[in-house]
């Protein structure tokens, strides 16, 4: 074995200490800094109590002595305020002894000078393990409600701990950072502590690392270990419960999934499909299979399922303010209460933004998700990190949506121009149905502006001029589109109804007596 190298710097570490990313900034609600990494196992590794090592941050389950004894004077740095003192006084009662000769005041000084060091040694030579543990109860959960984080420490040496003091670093929009304190553990045993977070602000968090701090009896010293594992907590955008209405688009199935059988078919209008081992070879196709030199097999049924395309505008120029009680968080809460009812009414739903990206992507069945049941969280949790795009069209999205024909399209938008009125018009020729929520910035803005306890004002006699965003709602009208204009204060699922009784009013002819008998 090679000698310690006995003079130089300690080498650096091998990999540097993991920091967590910086945590979610206030004045943009929407936005979450946290960028989506492979998750580290949740059972956290054994952290090396206060042996040899000499740090051991986050990243790292335990440390290593760095040669010599670096790791004994980083146990130094540990001293505590009193400890230091003890020191000072103890030098200070060494030097006036040797000053004035006395012997006793000598050994005072020695024994106040020796015993923060005697701790240190101690406790840096305690030789114990812990392991710790984090659990999320949920670890999805929707903005405005609480979550539950549970923490378990397990003493797994052979010899006891001393006191214990738990840390886990939380961003603060969840709340105060938690500590706890416990007491002795025994060989073999556990504890288990648990703290509550919460946020009115979607996002994604990290919950961790774990910091174990640990103090000799006296207070003389503190050492701080930190786990290497931390967690992910999800907080989604909130979900209403809308009504079931009858809706456009459902006359394929009204929202399940239906079959078509085609036993009874001609020959030309059998959609054949290729061999899969396990098909019944009565089923073969042999007029396909001769025309494109493969195995081909007729479907006996074809699955009819609605679709459903919730298209949501994230330009930044499309909406302002920002906090819990926006515009744009009010449309994102929407969009999430639209994609789940309709995935509760077997519809296949896919989430479109302006910038043209879609949830499920393109290597889904023309873009829309399957019958998994866990599309419904892939939704919420590409809705819980949605930002406001830099982009200033809906040509992206339009261009998605000219590539194939839609069934019925909920559209969900800030402000909009002329130019974006035509783009959006456009769309209605792609879906069997279109419904559009308008969210008028001004509207909002004015709310915010209005101070609860000044008197009420008496209505203008004059009648506003039409504004951008009024002409892109007749443009869309004229267009074939179903507009609700939203307002602050909107209740969803009364907007949703007033989208069905619009359009049963624009496309039945007798639809003034059908909304009335619907009222």
């Amino acid at each position: 074995m090679a000698p310690a190298a006995a003079a130089g710097p300690p080498p650096p570490p091998s990999q540097p200490p993991h920091r967590p990313p910086p945590h979610h900034q206030q004045h943009r609600p929407q936005a979450q800094p946290y960028q989506q990494q492979p998750a580290p196992p949740r059972t956290g590794q054994p952290a090396a109590g206060p042996g040899p090592s000499s740090s051991a941050g986050p990243g790292e389950s335990g440390g290593r002595q760095q040669g010599g004894g670096n790791g004994f004077r980083a146990a130094l740095g540990g001293l505590t305020t009193r400890g230091r003192s003890f020191v000072a006084a103890g030098v200070a009662a060494a030097i006036c002894a040797y000053v004035l000769g006395q012997s006793d005041l000598l050994r005072v000084g020695l024994l106040l000078a020796v015993l923060p060091v005697v701790c240190v040694a101690v406790l840096y030579r305690t030789r114990y393990r812990v392991a710790g543990s984090r659990r999320l109860a949920p670890s999805r959960v929707p903005a405005m409600s609480e979550a539950r984080v549970h923490l378990r420490v397990d003493n797994v040496s052979r010899m006891p701990t001393g006191l214990l003091m738990l840390q886990d670093r939380v961003p603060y929009v969840l709340g105060p950072r938690p500590r706890f304190v416990l007491d002795r553990v025994e060989p073999g045993g556990h504890r288990e502590v648990s703290y509550r977070v919460r946020s009115d602000l979607r996002g994604r968090y990290p919950l961790g690392p774990l910091q174990l701090r640990l103090t000799d009896p006296f207070g003389m010293c503190e050492l701080t270990r930190s786990f290497s594992s931390f967690d992910t907590l999800t907080v989604v955008p909130r979900v209403e419960a809308l009504p079931a209405v009858r809706l456009a688009g459902e006359a394929n199935g009204y929202g399940e999934s239906r079959t078509r059988a085609l036993a009874f078919a001609g020959e030309d209008d059998v959609i054949p499909r290729g061999y899969r081992h396990g098909d019944d070879l009565r089923r073969v196709h042999w007029r396909s299979t001769a025309k494109y030199g493969e195995l081909m097999v007729r479907r006996e049924e074809q699955p009819h399922r609605a679709r459903c395309t919730v298209l949501l505008d994230t330009r930044g120029i499309g909406y302002f303010g920002a906090g819990p009680d926006s515009a744009f968080e009010w449309a994102v809460s929407a969009a999430a209460s639209i994609s789940t009812h309709m995935l509760e009414r077997g519809y296949a739903v896919r989430l479109l933004t302006d910038t043209g990206s879609s949830v499920p992507g393109p290597e889904g069945t023309a873009g829309f998700g399957g019958d998994s049941s866990d599309m419904a969280g892939v939704l919420l949790d590409t809705l819980a990190v949605v930002e406001h795009s830099d982009g200033e069209s809906l040509s992206a999205a339009y261009d998605v949506l000219r590539s194939a024909t839609e069934g019925l399209l909920v559209a969900l938008l800030g402000d909009l121009d002329e130019e974006q009125a035509l783009s959006v018009g456009r769309m209605r020729q792609r879906a069997g149905s279109a419904i559009a929520f308008v969210l008028d910035s001004d509207d909002w803005l004015a709310r915010e502006a209005v101070d609860p306890d000044a008197p009420d004002e008496p209505p203008q006699a004059e009648e506003p001029e039409e504004d951008g965003t009024q002409r892109g709602v007749r443009m869309l009208r004229e267009a074939g589109w179903t507009v609700v204009e939203v307002r602050a204060g909107d209740a969803l699922p009364e907007l949703w109804r007033m989208a069905d009784r619009y359009r049963v009013r624009e496309e039945s002819p007798e639809g003034q007596y059908e909304a009335g008998a619907k009222s």
